[in-house]
């Protein structure tokens, strides 16, 4: 299997993007996976800090390994939103691929300083873990809200953006470019989407020439999706979706069956469910 730095690399000449996806339970791991292997294409598995307290750091990157050998899919593991070293170490030494260190809530200046700390930390564990900064404000939580947050003075420029990326030696940047994390109440019912600042996203690409990921993707518009990549995003993070199809699926397979005490034959719905959304994502961002 490649690394991902290959498969990053891959994505860039190709002018797509790699599917992320959280996950904290094995159903929506086993419709991640059935996903990628439908339409073999790579995706990376990402567990936050709150996803992998809850999984556990060796269980997941056991289970992740065990699908990627059994099956002989392309699948990577992501340390999502580490925000500190301890935790990032401990997810590095059971083998992840890649790690986020977010410490984007901090002043810049300090969050330069534990980042390029952390990059030389992580490295020392493993050469060929890439590890993936953040700058800029797109708010917290995969989770519903009813107004939007303002995070317009939160948008990352390309001078912050290059100054960061030489400073600390990441391999991948997280910007601010009017993306936001979790979904508003009206994106869940299919009346708004999320736009994109997509000359923002080429700008600071030209400027830095890294790896970029889009946070908080979940309820983007298509179109600004495949704009986005075309503009030099190379991984796309999808997991409020997901979490709204797991409630629905589940939802659904309860009350269809109310008096079933039986999880296998309950649970199929959240891996179908989740299935079908990666399915396609993934064939968007690969233009497939």
């Amino acid at each position: 299997m490649k690394t991902l730095l290959a498969t990053y690399q891959d994505a860039e000449k190709k002018k797509i993007a790699v599917g992320h996806f959280n996950v904290s339970d094995l159903w929506t791991l086993k419709g991640i996976v059935t996903a990628a292997k439908d339409l073999n294409v790579p995706v990376v598995v990402g567990v936050s800090e709150g996803e992998r307290a809850f999984f556990g750091d060796r269980q997941i990157s056991a289970l992740v390994a065990s699908f990627r050998d059994g099956d002989g899919i392309p699948l990577y593991l992501n340390a999502d939103h580490t925000h500190s070293l301890e935790s990032a170490m401990a997810a590095a030494r059971v083998g992840f691929d890649s790690i986020v260190f977010d410490l984007s809530a901090l002043p810049i200046e300090e969050n330069i300083r534990k980042t390029k700390g952390a990059v030389e930390a992580l490295k020392g564990i493993n050469p060929s873990i890439l590890v993936e900064g953040e700058i800029g404000d797109i708010g917290t939580g995969s989770q519903i809200h009813d107004a939007a947050p303002d995070l317009t003075r939160g948008l990352t420029t390309p001078e912050q953006a290059k100054a960061f990326v030489e400073a600390t030696g990441i391999d991948i940047l997280a910007p601010a470019v009017g993306n936001m994390h979790g979904m508003l109440r009206s994106m869940v019912q299919g009346k708004t989407k999320k736009h994109l600042d997509i000359e923002r996203i080429a700008e600071i690409k030209r400027a830095t020439g890294t790896f970029l990921t889009l946070h908080g993707g979940s309820g983007t518009d298509d179109v600004d999706f495949v704009r986005a990549i075309d503009a030099g995003m190379n991984i796309i993070h999808v997991n409020t979706e997901l979490r709204v199809a797991w409630r629905r699926s589940l939802d659904e397979a309860l009350s269809s069956m109310p008096d079933e005490v039986v999880p296998y034959k309950i649970l199929p719905a959240v891996v179908e469910a989740t299935r079908r959304l990666v399915n396609s994502r993934l064939k968007l961002f690969n233009k497939l």
